[in-house]
């Protein structure tokens, strides 16, 4: 049975965001992440986390300026010293909060930057970064992301990202595995998960077509949780969908599909 852990950025957006922590073990969880923590102080939700007995199981590394626009600095030539400072502050929170899988986004390449440059620019940012992140016991994490929610985003599909994990190696990275994301790029989730299982190191869900919770779109999952069960994946998945309506109320779906 999948282990779920509750994206408080898209979850609960009915209370204020420090009041989430409550709210996701109220509703049964015992795990949680979240896009970015920045705005608060870590030890602020380290006592959030304890206080609620919860886990802190991802969060991403500053992204750049996420209010222009950007999604990730690392492989966009130019901003390495930023993407050293991003790593710095991701790692002190993540010591803080006690957690071990950071995702570092990848970025929008811009339009005169060409796809080999930005590729070296990424595997030498993503070095770099592995070796800062491995003494803390932390792993960091990439994703592939659509083009249709984010157009332009450098890492697309699992081959790019698993092929890059074990470039750089297993211990030090791991694929970060989204349904929502797959069935969109590439469709055939459950063959993708098969042949990616053993780079997954983290997986999260939402259906699909408007990214809300299973059940409520066109993804089949009984057969998606099944699989994950008979792949022996033994991870956390992030639940990082956007309710359809009052959070809470949409949480049958666990039930449903029995996670």
């Amino acid at each position: 049975m999948p282990r779920l852990a509750a994206n408080l950025s898209m979850m609960f957006n009915e209370i204020p965001f420090l009041e989430r922590f409550t709210a996701a073990r109220k509703a049964g969880f015992e795990g949680v992440e979240f896009l970015f923590p920045y705005e608060h102080p870590a030890a602020e939700l380290r006592s959030r986390l304890v206080g609620e007995g919860l886990t802190q199981v991802l969060f991403n590394m500053p992204p750049g300026d996420w209010t222009k626009g950007e999604r990730g600095v690392a492989a966009l030539p130019g901003r390495q010293g930023e993407f050293r400072e991003a790593v710095k502050r991701g790692l002190d929170y993540a010591a803080t909060l006690e957690c071990r899988r950071v995702h570092c986004m990848a970025g929008i390449v811009p339009a005169d930057v060409s796809l080999t440059t930005a590729a070296a620019v990424y595997a030498a940012n993503l070095s770099w970064a592995a070796e800062q992140a491995r003494p803390a016991g932390v792993k960091l994490m990439i994703e592939p992301i659509n083009h249709r929610d984010m157009p332009g985003y450098f890492l697309n599909t699992q081959a790019q990202g698993a092929a890059i994990v074990e470039a750089i190696g297993k211990d030090r990275i791991g694929l970060q595995f989204d349904v929502y994301h797959v069935q969109i790029t590439e469709g055939d989730i459950t063959k993708r998960m098969e042949q990616f299982m053993p780079v997954i190191d983290h997986m999260q869900i939402a259906d699909v077509p408007a990214r809300n919770e299973p059940g409520t779109g066109e993804i089949g999952w009984e057969f998606v949780f099944r699989r994950m069960d008979e792949l022996g994946y033994m991870g956390w998945v992030g639940c990082e969908y956007r309710p359809a309506g009052d959070t809470v109320a949409g949480l049958g779906w666990r039930q449903r599909f029995g996670v």
